[in-house]
C-alpha cells in the first residue's frame, strides 16, 4: 500500500475485526454503520482498469454505472438520496488496487464498493474490505471467493455467473455435442482459469488432452498456443479476458493452428475482440469481428445484438440521455445492469440506510430480485453467489445465435437444468426498481 506504512497496515488489521453470525450475517449494534450516507446522498466507489492491458472494454463499465446513477438521480434518487459514484483506476495491478481501495475507504469514505473489477485485483482487497465492514457488492468477476462461503467474506457478494458453473455448462454442452473432440484449455492462471477448468472437467476430464496457462501482463503466448497444437487439440476452451482472446487468435494464425474455439463470455465480445485484433496485428487483420464468426460462447445478459429486447431499449434510452460520449456497448450495458441491482438493494434496505442493512437486504430478498439477467440470483445467508446460469450461443455476424435454452446450475454436483423463469422479466415502466 503506497500511502500506508506496514505498521499502520498491521494496526488496522489487528484493530478492525469482523464478527459473523449464523450463515455469515454481519453483526453490529442496532444503529449500524452510516459511513458515506447523508440525508441527501450515498457515496459508493469501485476500482477498474481505466488504463493498461485490461482497459479495452472494461474501462467502459464505470461509464455505464454513472449513466444509470445519473438517470436515477434525475428522477429523484432513492429515498431522497442521490448516488455519488467514484471510480478509481488500478491498471489491473493488484498493488495499485490496494492503494486506490485504501483511498476509497479511508479518504473518500465510501458507503460501499460496487462492481470492483478483476479476479487478481479484487483478491488483493477483499479481506481489507470485510475487516473494515464495507459492503463489497457485485464484484466484476466470477471467482467463487466472492460468494461460496459468506463466513469468510460476509460483506462480499458476487454478481455475474461464477466461472465454475460456466465451466460446467460449457463442459456438458461439449460432451453432448462434440463427444469426439480433443479438448485443450487455454486459461488465465488464477481463479478465473482454475474455476473454469474445474467446472469443465466434471464433464470433459477424459476429453481434455492439454492445458496451457497464461499470466496477465505477459503478452507472449506463442509457446502456449504451440503446446496446444502439438497435442493435437481440435477444440480449445478459452477462459480469457478480451486482450488474450485476440492474442490467442493471432498466435494461432501465425502457426496455422485452426481448432474450434469456445470462449468464456468474459472474453468473447465480438466488437471489442475484432478491434483488438486489428490493433494488435497493426492493421494486418482488418476483418477482426468476422474472424471470430463460428466461435462458441455463453450469454447471461441481453446485449446490443438484441435491439428489440426491452432491457436493451431501456439502456439505449438511458445512454442517449446520460451517457458521456461514445456508443452503447455490452460493457456499458454490464455496468448499467450492475447499477440497477445496486439500486434494487438500496430500495430493499429501506430509508434508514446502514451498511449492515444492505447486507441483510441482499441475503433476505436478493434471490427474488427481478432484472435483466437471464437467470435468477442465488443470494442467501449461506451463499452470496450471483446469477445462476446462461445460454450457449454461436457468434455470427457479431451476434449470438442461441444453441440452448437458458441453463441454470450451482457449484459442485448440482444438476444443469433448463430454466427461463427470469429470461422474460420486463423492466419497470420508469426504469427504476421498486422497493422489495
Amino acid at each position: 500500500m503506497k500511502r500506508w506504512t506496514k505498521a499502520v497496515a498491521l494496526f488496522l488489521a489487528v484493530t478492525i475485526t469482523t464478527a459473523c453470525g449464523a450463515g455469515g450475517r454481519p453483526e453490529g449494534d442496532d444503529k449500524g454503520s452510516t459511513v458515506g450516507v447523508t440525508d441527501t446522498t450515498v457515496k459508493i466507489g469501485a476500482h477498474f482498469p481505466l488504463t493498461g492491458v485490461a482497459a479495452p472494454g472494461y474501462s467502459e463499465i464505470p461509464s455505464g454505472h454513472q449513466a444509470y446513477y445519473d438517470y436515477v438521480n434525475a428522477n429523484g434518487g432513492i429515498n431522497g438520496r442521490k448516488i455519488e459514484f467514484v471510480a478509481k483506476d488500478d491498471g489491473y495491478n493488484p498493488t495499485t488496487t490496494s492503494a486506490v481501495t485504501n483511498e476509497l475507504v479511508l479518504k473518500e469514505e465510501i458507503f460501499a464498493m460496487v462492481g470492483g473489477l478483476g479476479t487478481p485485483t479484487h483478491s488483493a482487497v477483499v479481506d481489507f474490505l470485510n475487516s473494515s465492514k464495507v459492503p463489497d457488492l457485485f464484484v466484476s468477476s466470477g471467482s467463487l471467493r466472492w460468494g461460496d462461503d459468506p463466513k469468510k467474506a460476509p460483506f462480499t457478494f458476487g454478481w455475474q455467473p461464477d466461472y465454475e458453473i460456466e465451466g460446467k455448462i460449457i463442459g456438458d454442452w461439449v460432451r453432448k455435442n462434440l463427444p469426439a473432440a480433443k479438448v485443450g484449455l487455454f486459461v488465465q492462471d488464477d481463479d478465473f482459469g482454475r474455476d473454469g477448468e474445474k467446472g469443465a472437467r466434471r464433464y470433459l476430464d477424459k476429453q481434455i488432452v492439454e492445458v496451457a496457462k497464461y499470466s496477465p501482463g505477459n503478452t507472449d503466448i506463442a509457446p502456449q498456443i504451440a503446446k496446444l497444437k502439438a497435442a493435437g487439440v481440435d477444440l480449445v476452451l478459452g477462459f480469457t479476458v478480451p486482450s488474450y482472446t485476440a492474442l490467442s487468435q493471432l498466435a494461432s494464425l501465425k502457426i496455422g493452428f485452426k481448432p474450434k474455439w469456445f470462449y468464456s463470455n468474459v472474453g468473447s465480445d465480438p466488437a471489442l475482440v475484432g478491434s483488438l485484433l486489428a490493433r494488435f496485428s497493426e492493421g494486418k487483420v482488418t476483418n477482426g469481428a468476422s474472424l471470430i464468426d463460428g466461435v462458441l460462447t455463453t450469454e447471461y445478459l441481453p446485449g446490443v445484438d438484441a435491439p428489440d429486447n426491452a432491457w436493451t431499449k431501456l439502456w439505449r434510452k438511458i445512454w442517449s440521455e446520460h451517457g458521456k460520449g461514445g456508443d452503447l456497448t455490452n460493457y456499458r450495458i454490464y455496468g448499467m445492469a450492475q447499477a440497477y441491482t445496486f439500486v434494487q438493494t438500496l430500495q430493499a434496505a429501506g430509508r434508514d440506510l446502514t451498511r449492515e442493512r444492505v447486507v441483510e437486504a441482499l441475503q433476505k430478498s436478493g434471490k427474488t430480485f427481478k432484472g435483466p439477467g437471464l437467470a435468477p440470483f442465488r443470494y442467501s445467508g449461506e451463499k452470496h453467489l450471483g446469477i445462476a446460469g446462461m445460454s450457449v450461443v454461436e457468434l455470427e455476424g457479431g451476434a449470438g445465435k442461441d444453441l440452448t435454452p437458458v441453463l441454470v446450475t450451482d457449484i459442485g454436483e448440482a444438476p444443469i437444468e433448463a430454466d427461463d423463469s427470469a429470461a422474460n422479466d420486463a423492466p419497470p415502466a420508469n426504469g427504476i426498481p421498486e422497493a422489495a
